[in-house]
């Protein structure tokens, strides 16, 4: 098995969240040297000139980052009119994000059932999502609110135009369909 590749995908699966030394060693079941070895020949070749990824050591984990040199072109990606579309899983996201407000990714994470890292960064850093501060939580994660551009690209004046949610309550002794949603918009008519 070509263990170089595997680790290549083990780094993109990662995402954001990256793969400890220790990890590679436990998943790919080698010693820390081979693992380090084959970590140093994956990054040469993502070091050349002609690649557009390379492996960045951040925090206490390997991740898959874009190369800096390359910063005006993603900028241009995530400016460009015809990018601005928001997929299914972002307006969930940022629903849950102006409901919540302001909230850790950890929480949306929960509420959603997947990771919401990648859609939170696209998120902000189309201006719709900011960091509101620090939770009181174990590890003070980032809190994140709606902006001003967020109003904007909805067309409300205040975050209070959004339609009121009515949360509906269950017996205790009754559980949850799991395709139904507990929240109903309210009819305003």
């Amino acid at each position: 098995m070509n263990l170089l590749g595997v680790l290549e995908g083990i780094l993109f699966v990662v995402g954001d969240e990256g793969v400890t030394l220790n990890q590679i060693c436990d998943i790919l079941q080698i010693e820390m040297e081979e693992a380090k070895s084959l970590l140093m020949e994956l990054k040469r070749s993502y070091d050349a000139e002609n690649r557009g990824v390379r492996i960045s050591y951040l925090g206490d984990a390997f991740k898959l980052t874009t190369k800096k040199e390359h910063k005006e072109y993603y900028q241009k990606l995530i400016e460009n009119p015809e990018n601005n579309t928001l997929s299914q899983a972002a307006l969930e996201t940022l629903a849950i994000i102006a409901y919540n407000q302001p909230i850790t990714r950890v929480e949306i994470d929960e509420m959603r059932g997947v990771s919401n890292a990648h859609i939170l960064r696209k998120l902000v850093a189309k201006g719709l999502v900011k960091e509101a501060g620090k939770s009181t939580m174990p590890g003070r994660p980032n809190l994140y609110a709606t902006t001003s551009e967020f109003l904007d690209y909805f067309g409300l004046s205040s975050i209070s135009d959004l339609p009121t949610i009515i949360k509906d309550e269950l017996p205790k002794d009754q559980e949850p369909e799991l395709f139904t949603s507990i929240y109903k918009e309210e009819n305003n008519e």
